[in-house]
């Protein structure tokens, strides 16, 4: 899997608010997310509006899957809008490690024949 597919990945899944989202999923479409934005942003406000509101969502929805997979609820996203104690636990919450097999919100990504996720898809291309 390379690594523009994990910024794709929650893309496709932007309608999803349930299940897990490991830390490799989560991290990688933030940092293609933020280079996105960077980018559009040098260019045009226009493009960096569009593109920020397209992909509002699609970041929501893989932020509560992160959380699912700390066994937090979505609802702590929230938190994001307390003024900088709120930021710091966000990143504490996302950065951390995930519950090890099934917890409140599903089996650990990864674990299911089914799931999209790839827990190791190997060096990242």
């Amino acid at each position: 899997m390379s690594a523009f597919e994990w910024y794709l990945g929650p893309l496709r899944k932007f309608r999803d608010f349930t299940g897990r989202a490991s830390r490799r999923e989560y991290w990688l479409f933030i940092i293609w997310h933020l280079a996105f934005i960077i980018v559009l942003g040098a260019l045009s406000s226009a493009l960096y509006l569009l593109y920020a509101l397209g992909t509002l969502v699609p970041s929501i929805a893989v932020g509560i899957r992160r959380l699912h997979d700390t066994n937090r609820s979505g609802w702590w996203l929230l938190v994001t809008f307390v003024p900088f104690v709120g930021f710091m636990v966000m990143i504490v919450f996302l950065a951390s490690t995930g519950t090890t097999g099934e917890n409140d919100y599903g089996s650990e990504p990864g674990a299911d024949p089914g799931h999209e996720d790839i827990v190791d898809p190997g060096p990242l291309s």
